[in-house]
Parts: structure tokens; sequence; C-alpha cells
């Protein structure tokens, strides 16, 4: 942009099943996207922790949202 302003992405990784999240996060630190967002409510207790463990195992940053039609 001509102000220098620097544009974000944040890759969703909600998913039908945690494999599959975990798929998707690992995707997103392989194209060098350092924030990954999830759906709280559609993940559940279980899967929001161990993806945030995961996040933070792998240098990732996530951001949880309650959107429900991620």
């Amino acid at each position: 942009a001509e102000t220098g302003e620097i544009k974000g992405h944040y890759l969703n990784a909600t998913a039908g099943t945690a494999e599959e999240m975990l798929k998707r996060a690992q995707c997103a630190k392989e194209l060098c996207v350092p924030i990954i967002m999830h759906d709280y409510l559609t993940g559940g207790f279980t899967v929001n922790t161990t993806f945030a463990n995961y996040c933070r195992d792998h240098g990732l940053l996530l951001h949880i949202h309650r959107a429900m039609h991620a």
C-alpha cells in the first residue's frame, strides 16, 4: 500500500475434526501465516485446549472467535 501499512491475514482453521484443524494449523505454519483463527463454540472445550497447546508449542498465535458459522 502507498501508506506503508502492513496487511495481515488470519487463516481460519475451524474444521469438523481436531485432526483436520491440526493439519490446517501446520499448513498455516508452512505458509508463514503467524496467526490462525478458530471458532470456540464450534470446536468445543477439548479441541480448544488441544489446539491452543499445539499453537503455543509451534509458535503460532491463536485468535479464538465465537461466530458459530466459520
